[in-house]
């Protein structure tokens, strides 16, 4: 994991400062102590980071939680007894990955997981549109479409076009100016613009315009357009933010109820952050999602015991780690260590960061998970490839993730039983033993999203210096999520000395260079 640090850490930085506003927001947001968001923030780097097997996922309070805790703690008689349902919900989830549950995670079509990035990139340019403006009603981390002031995304948008903040959106204009000029520019100038990242610079220089203008009525931030990280005025207020469960209300039904609600919704909004962050990654590394759920479990029980909010993996912070460069798990652990030093030495510095400034680097982010081009692709790759991607973007933006998810799913699935005709799916698997060791694979008539996880798993567990012969001869129908994972696997093929031949009535070929281009995905398939 440290051989990677110079690359890892420049990644932890810019994924701290997206993780501040977003663990208090979210905290706000679902009406628990402020500390207890940064507390689960902790919890998600250090000790999920430390047990996870993921590579690049990052875990913290969730925005799609931040509903269920709030009646949670209403209904439950106070925030002590809802920690006992958090921990309760990571003990759920331990149990989750005995029972090889994460293997849910797979069967989720690559149209919808695409759709689910694009919906919360738009959803990000959405909701920080009012902060670039120093409009803050809406608090970070909540991506909900109807707010509890009772404005929408679109009319808080309006609101905020009318209520502009000439110093917080100078600012906003400068920092994304930087965060520009460093990424097309000067990241490729020398090591030092590639070790000292963008968004560090953007907020230093935030910090130093708020210090210098803050006399001034005009152009100088208010403080209700500054981070607000609690400030404890000795040893003992700082101890007192953390909070322990009431284990003498164990026995009552609606905190297991409310723990198993935790626990579903918390794992599978995790297990979907894999799936999408697994597709991010430039290495197609695969995350084992049966040990993630165990980490999540251990996660959600120490934030539960200490006083913090039930925690996930989240794509916002996930994608900005990739984004930034992220190799490995140390920048999410970093990030958890950054966030706990900062708490604990200087929220005083904390408190002068202006949220435009952040929101100018939430833009980037959100504007990378949901380039023109990607729509132009999925346009292109056909109906059965868009329809679902729209459809789980639009619930996305008007519902939650959950909504946006299970509409895409829904049409997902109608459109493979249009196309698939009932037809059975088999993998047949022949070693033979020839000087090395040669796989012959077989697929069936009729191969869609449905059976990649069984591929992805057969692919991964093939040894190095193999010799794969894929027979695809007798395929007609061949999804493009598994032409897809071909292609993810091509580089970790490469890097196992891993010999490919595909056999079809197309021709023969060996180790091709694009499998899109092999199987002529423009045509369509008989």
């Amino acid at each position: 994991m440290f051989k990677n640090l110079n690359k890892d850490f420049p990644a932890s930085v810019v994924v701290f400062f997206v993780a501040i506003p977003l663990c208090l927001g979210i905290a706000l947001a679902s009406g628990a102590p402020l500390f207890s968001g940064l507390i689960a923030g902790i919890v998600g780097g250090i000790v999920v980071g430390s047990i996870s097997g993921a590579s690049l996922g990052v875990s913290g309070p969730a925005a799609g939680l931040a509903a269920i805790v709030l009646v949670a703690i209403s209904s439950l008689g106070g925030y002590e007894n809802f920690l006992l349902a958090v921990v309760l919900a990571g003990v759920i989830q331990i149990l989750f990955g005995f029972l090889k549950a994460g293997i849910i995670g797979y069967y989720f079509p690559n149209s919808v997981i695409k759709g689910m990035l694009t919906g919360i990139g738009i959803i990000i340019v959405l909701k920080q549109i009012p902060h670039f403006f120093g409009y803050d009603d809406d608090p970070q981390g909540d991506w909900a479409f109807f707010q509890v002031d009772g404005q929408n995304t679109f009319s808080e948008i309006i609101n905020s076009v009318n209520n502009i903040s000439p110093g917080a959106t100078l600012i906003a204009i400068i920092g994304m100016a930087i965060l520009i000029l460093w990424e097309a520019v000067l990241s490729k100038k020398g090591k030092f613009f590639k070790l000292v990242q963008g968004p560090l610079v953007a907020v230093v220089v935030g910090i130093v315009y708020y210090l210098v203008t803050r006399d001034s009525e005009t152009m100088g931030i208010s403080a209700d357009h500054l981070v607000n990280v609690p400030v404890p005025d000795s040893f003992d207020s700082f101890m007192g933010q953390f909070t322990t469960p009431s284990f003498k209300m164990i026995g009552n039904p609606q905190i297991w109820i409310t723990a198993f609600t935790i626990a579903l919704v918390a794992s599978l909004e995790t297990l979907l952050s894999v799936e999408a962050i697994d597709k991010l990654d430039p290495h197609k590394r695969t995350t084992p999602t049966n040990r993630e759920l165990f980490a999540q479990g251990t996660g959600n029980m120490v934030s539960g015991l200490i006083g913090g909010l039930p925690v996930t993996q989240v794509i916002v912070r996930s994608s900005a780690n990739v984004q930034s460069g992220g190799q490995t798990k140390m920048s999410a652990i970093i990030h958890g260590f950054l966030l706990l030093i900062s708490v604990v030495i200087i929220p005083n510095i904390l408190n002068y960061i202006p949220l435009s400034v952040l929101a100018a680097i939430l833009f980037l982010v959100g504007y990378k998970l949901a380039k023109p081009s990607l729509f132009i692709n999925m346009y292109k790759a056909g109906w059965k490839q868009f329809v679902p991607f729209i459809v789980t973007i639009v619930g996305i933006i008007f519902g939650d993730l959950l909504i946006g998810i299970s509409l895409g799913l829904v049409v997902g699935v109608f459109v493979i039983l249009i196309k698939s005709y009932q037809n059975s799916y088999f993998l047949h698997i022949e070693n033979v033993e020839n000087g090395s060791k040669t796989v012959k694979m077989r697929l069936a008539e009729e191969v869609t999203f449905i059976n990649k996880g069984a591929i992805l798993k057969e692919l991964n567990n093939l040894d190095e210096n193999s010799y794969l012969v894929m027979d695809v001869s007798k395929t007609r129908y061949l999804d493009s999520d598994i032409i897809e994972i071909l292609d993810d696997f091509k580089i970790k093929a490469e890097e196992k000395n891993i010999n490919i031949k595909i056999v079809s009535e197309r021709g023969t070929v060996e180790n091709p260079d694009s499998y899109q281009q092999f199987f002529n995905l423009d045509k369509k398939p008989a």
